[in-house]
């Protein structure tokens, strides 16, 4: 009796020593995810063992993305364990000499020299006084600007850290072991997830087109992107493509806030699926992003893709209303080709991205012909490439009459009828149809044509042109048009 009578007195006698904090490192982790959204935006999943104890812990959590939204920061334990999360503090001030310097000013520093002609070293004290451009330093008896010779600090100051750092402050439950162990330490399960800036991806495809131009092979790439200012290793890979709703800031830049979202379970290639209203891919093996590094892993690839081949002139609505005579000379078409995302070879979510069209020469050479950039595609759009304009097809295009109708007595407006030829030639060894678009303005009705024209939509009309090998073809028509 006598003797617990001593413990319990010699506890409360006893001061309430510092909270240490406990570090943890890359070393420490279990499992590494990193899920990647358009638009500067990644969610991290960084699980890892430490040994915490019963009570309040000071844990200071190494490696986390220099671009962390610290409000978004979420601590969680994966063994079930309770866990009360205090206090957290994110410590990107990272270690310098200019840092170090200017958390030094108000302090005593050592400044070391050497004697210039015996080589002996020797050490005065001085004071920082300040340390904004350039360095002012209180002696004994004088004031120095600049940095004399070397100078020694006594400590680093806790608020720098050679690495981005999130201290945390929590509360868990460890059962004690003993009657005066009330320190014991277990290793649990926890998992710190947040936002961060500085993680990027973007599609890029790569099609190649048969000799007949009657098909592609096509590959896909993902370009991965990381300047957030740590690494990733050993990372599960994910790539969410859609327009997540970002809330706007009221003031200024201020993170985002979002739920995080579960990981999907790896798959043998990198596969698609729905998440909310969004697509989702997963990389079907770990992979490591380095900072200030740019990796391509692939995401697609689909064989012998039917394509067709369109020359397209692309009229205007202007002349239509005006006399204007002479409409261009030596005009070329657009060159484009058109596929659908759908059959077995193709059919699946297309991210947004660039398609490069590439096309083997007479030695078997694969030749750039053209690129041009697809929004997010779902699986059956088609999908439209402008590959630039045709060489050996060109047209001469006029207004061959115009007339003003006038209106009834009273009515407003009036009407106007305009004629159009247009002669599209071919230089090429192969015949060709040549599509071309006009824009009609108000009520329009056709009067005359050549050829016969499609309603595309209200105020479109679209000619199918056949032109025979190096020869050429003129299309006429007359419109007739209310204001």
């Amino acid at each position: 009796m006598k003797l617990t009578l001593l413990v319990l007195a010699m506890l409360a006698a006893s001061p309430v020593l510092a909270l240490d904090e406990r570090t943890s490192t890359a070393a420490d982790q279990t499992a590494l995810a990193v899920t990647i959204y358009n638009g500067d935006l990644a969610l991290i999943k960084d699980a890892r063992k430490i040994r915490v104890q019963n009570g309040e812990n000071l844990l200071a959590w190494r490696g986390v993305s220099a671009q962390l939204q610290s409000e978004t920061a979420l601590l969680r334990s994966t063994d079930g364990r309770k866990l009360t999360l205090l206090e957290q503090n994110f410590d990107f001030d990272l270690l310098t000499p200019q840092k170090l310097l200017e958390k030094s000013v108000g302090e005593s520093v050592r400044v070391i020299r050497t004697q210039p002609i015996t080589g002996v070293e020797f050490v005065e004290q001085a004071m920082v006084v300040a340390a904004n451009d350039g360095v002012v330093l209180q002696f004994k008896d004088r004031v120095e600007t600049g940095i004399p010779g070397r100078i020694g600090f006594g400590s680093i100051p806790s608020s720098l850290r050679d690495q981005p750092t999130l201290s945390m402050l929590f509360n868990t439950d460890v059962p004690a072991t003993g009657f005066l162990n009330t320190n014991t330490q277990v290793e649990t399960g926890m998992e710190l997830s947040y936002l961060t800036g500085g993680l990027t991806w973007k599609a890029d495809y790569v099609a190649e087109l048969s000799a007949q131009e009657n098909s592609i092979d096509l590959n896909g790439w993902v370009t991965l992107t990381n300047t957030s200012g740590t690494a990733y290793p050993n990372a599960r890979l994910q790539l969410v493509a859609g327009e997540v709703n970002r809330a706007q800031p009221e003031r200024g830049r201020m993170p985002v806030m979002m739920k995080a979202m579960a990981m999907a379970d790896a798959a043998p290639q990198m596969q698609e699926e729905n998440l909310f209203e969004y697509h989702l891919y997963t990389l079907d093996r770990l992979t490591t992003l380095l900072d200030k590094q740019t990796k391509q892993v692939a995401l697609l690839s689909a064989q012998k893709v039917k394509t067709e081949k369109e020359f397209r002139f692309q009229g205007d609505n202007w002349y239509y209303s005006s006399q204007s005579g002479d409409l261009g000379r030596k005009l070329k078409p657009s060159v484009f080709m058109e596929f659908s995302n759908s059959g077995d070879n193709l059919g699946v979510p297309l991210p947004k991205g660039i398609v490069r069209v590439y096309k083997k020469d007479s030695a078997g050479r694969a030749q750039f012909i053209g690129e041009d950039r697809i929004d997010h595609t779902a699986k059956g759009e088609t999908i439209k490439l402008k590959l630039g304009e045709a060489f050996d097809i060109t047209a001469d295009k006029k207004q061959t009459d115009f007339q003003k109708i006038p209106a009834g007595f009273n009515a407003r407006g009036g009407v106007i009828e305009t004629a159009y030829a247009m002669e599209i030639r071919n230089a090429k060894s192969e015949p060709i149809v040549a599509k071309v678009v006009e824009p009609m303005p108000g009520d329009w009705q056709m009067i005359h044509e050549s050829h016969a024209h499609t309603k595309d939509s209200a105020h479109t009309a679209i000619w199918n042109v056949p032109v025979p090998a190096e020869g050429k073809t003129t299309l006429t028509w007359r419109v007739r048009t209310k204001y």
